[in-house]
């Protein structure tokens, strides 16, 4: 089973040894010198790391449990995986087979606990066929970009089979359909029509960055990206707005109200019926048929290659010159970007986070890769992260959006790019639940520099129920000096409380050859809502608008409508 592995490129496994789990181990053993185990102080977080690695890498990530709380401790990072479509292969522990179905000591039926997880989901019934089961899980997962699970009855792996070359890697081939010449033809058409048009991105352009440009520019559209898709255009291009929705930002939300065509390239967005015009033509192009037109009324489906399909848009159409359209949002740009600028020598106590974000892109190098958790760290992420393209990567849980992918995130990384620059950032909320595993980094020595923005709260939460709820209830969170904590596993630790810390601090963490743990310590300040602006005169009164730029510290921040007028 383990040269299965190896033949299909796989280096590393992340899980936590198990009496079920013992004759892999053997295995692991004898092959340590190519298929490197990864001691994770949590299943979880190991899980997370294997899906993390796909994100990053696009090769399939492994991780595994052993029977009962080792197996069910997977859930998290393997929804996280198929709900972001990457492929996980999770070995599962299980009994003997002589034991099985007799109530045996950590004995669960494990095969339909994983049945919603997964797109292939085996108990292994014989030893011969485990190589072959590997290997076809393996093919499922990347066939349909999801988890694989096999379940392993432990004596299996003690029994002597015949050495059989099963694998199937050196077939393995990555394809895409060709887009239909009608439905390019057709969708050139709707552009050409349009006069407020917006191109939106996901992470199926990723590769493309510069097909994408070139569409934008040529067809005079701004651009929207996907959170998982930041990077794919450089932060410092004019035509990008940022991201849509909540985690977002002012220009995107604008740009896509405004819009009277949206052309959607390789994203899956959950809330493009909320926050998208229903009544603005829709352009989809997906390389999953199953995904054209699941989340908005589709004019125009292109079922192809995000890159080839974009290539054949700009052959086929007309360029456009620039439009007002255009100019008003490239305004409204720079507008925003100022205003957010103006915050990053603030030097107010507790801090805020402009001031951190500036410290981290001054000492990112071109090539590092950012793993933000989820929360209001995402908000503040895709907002100050200045990437300078499709060298530097970021990722973070999508649609899953699962609390405590930082640290497992950062750990993967390092190990799949070490000698790249690795940060995660988090908040209190979610790295308390994985702080663990700063061990992990210290064990296998990844120099991972780990940022924790501590308000004391559930920020993303408390926004929300500042919104929908009478009162705030359970998002204040007891505080901790996570540096110290970090000290204690070995690690180097540094609680920052003041701006004039930040400088010295970061300048040793990027120098730092051990895993670093920066605890700064911010103000619980809710971020510029960009999803419910109050700033339109027609919809709000005089008092509430001036209450709300006086929060959010607004003198000059026009909107959208103001300035297409």
């Amino acid at each position: 089973m383990l040269h299965v592995l190896k033949s299909w490129g796989i280096d590393h496994i992340y899980g936590i040894p198990g009496g079920s789990f013992n004759s892999t181990m053997d295995a692991l053993y004898e092959e340590r010198e190519s298929v490197r185990y990864i001691q994770v102080r949590h299943e979880e977080v190991g899980a997370m790391a294997a899906a993390a690695d796909a994100k990053l890498t696009g090769k399939i990530g492994v991780c595994f449990g052993t029977a009962g709380p080792g197996a069910t401790h997977l859930f998290n990072g393997l929804y996280d995986a198929q709900l972001d479509h990457v492929p996980v292969l999770a070995l599962v522990g299980q009994v003997s087979s002589k034991a099985m179905n007799l109530n045996s000591f950590q004995e669960m039926n494990e095969n339909p606990m994983f049945a919603d997880v997964s797109v292939y989901n085996r108990t292994v019934m014989t030893p011969e066929s485990l190589p072959f089961v590997v290997d076809e899980a393996i093919r499922r997962a990347y066939e349909h970009k999801g988890v694989a699970v096999v379940t392993l009855p432990v004596d299996y792996g003690y029994v002597d089979i015949p050495e059989i070359d099963v694998s199937s890697a050196k077939n393995h081939r990555v394809g895409f359909p060709q887009p239909a010449e009608a439905d390019i033809e057709a969708a050139v058409k709707l552009i050409e029509k349009a006069e407020r048009p917006v191109v939106y991105a996901g992470q199926g352009t990723r590769n493309a960055g510069k097909e994408l440009i070139e569409l934008a520019e040529y067809f005079s559209m701004p651009i929207v990206l996907s959170v998982l898709a930041k990077g794919i255009v450089p932060e410092n291009h004019p035509y990008l707005m940022g991201t849509a929705a909540r985690v977002a930002t002012k220009p995107a939300n604008e740009a896509l109200a405004a819009c009277d065509l949206i052309l959607f390239v390789g994203s899956d967005f959950p809330f493009a019926r909320i926050f998208f015009p229903q009544q603005a033509t829709f352009i989809q192009i997906d390389i999953d048929s199953s995904k054209l037109g699941s989340r908005h009324k589709t004019d125009v489906a292109i079922l192809g290659d995000a890159k080839v399909a974009m290539k054949q848009l700009v052959a086929k159409g007309r360029k456009r010159p620039s439009t007002h359209f255009l100019e008003a949002n490239l305004h409204n740009r720079k507008n925003w970007l100022e205003w957010l600028k103006g915050f990053e020598d603030s030097d107010k106590t507790p801090l805020r986070v402009e001031p951190v974000f500036k410290e981290i892109n001054r000492i990112a190098t071109p090539d590092a890769i950012f793993v933000a958790d989820v929360g209001n760290v995402t908000i503040d992420a895709v907002r100050h992260l200045n990437m300078t393209g499709e060298e530097q990567r970021f990722t973070t849980s999508g649609l899953f959006a699962t609390m405590g992918y930082g640290v497992p995130g950062g750990i993967a990384a390092k190990l799949s790019f070490p000698e790249r620059q690795v940060f995660t950032l988090s908040g209190d909320g979610g790295f308390a639940m994985v702080m663990q595993d700063i061990i992990t980094q210290v064990k296998y020595n990844l120099p991972v520099i780990n940022i924790v923005f501590s308000n004391d709260s559930l920020g993303f939460i408390d926004a929300e129920q500042e919104d929908t709820n009478k009162q705030k209830f359970g998002v204040g969170l007891q505080g901790a000096d996570f540096a110290k904590i970090a000290e204690g596993m070995g690690a180097q630790g540094f609680t920052v409380t003041r701006k004039d810390q930040l400088r010295q601090v970061f300048d040793e963490a990027k120098e730092s050859k051990t895993p670093v743990v920066i605890d700064v310590k911010i103000g619980n300040q809710r971020p510029f809502p960009a999803e419910a602006m109050i700033l339109d005169p027609d919809i709000y009164t005089g008092e509430k608008i001036d209450a709300f730029k006086k929060r959010y510290g607004i003198t000059d921040l026009p909107l959208l409508r103001e300035l297409m007028k």
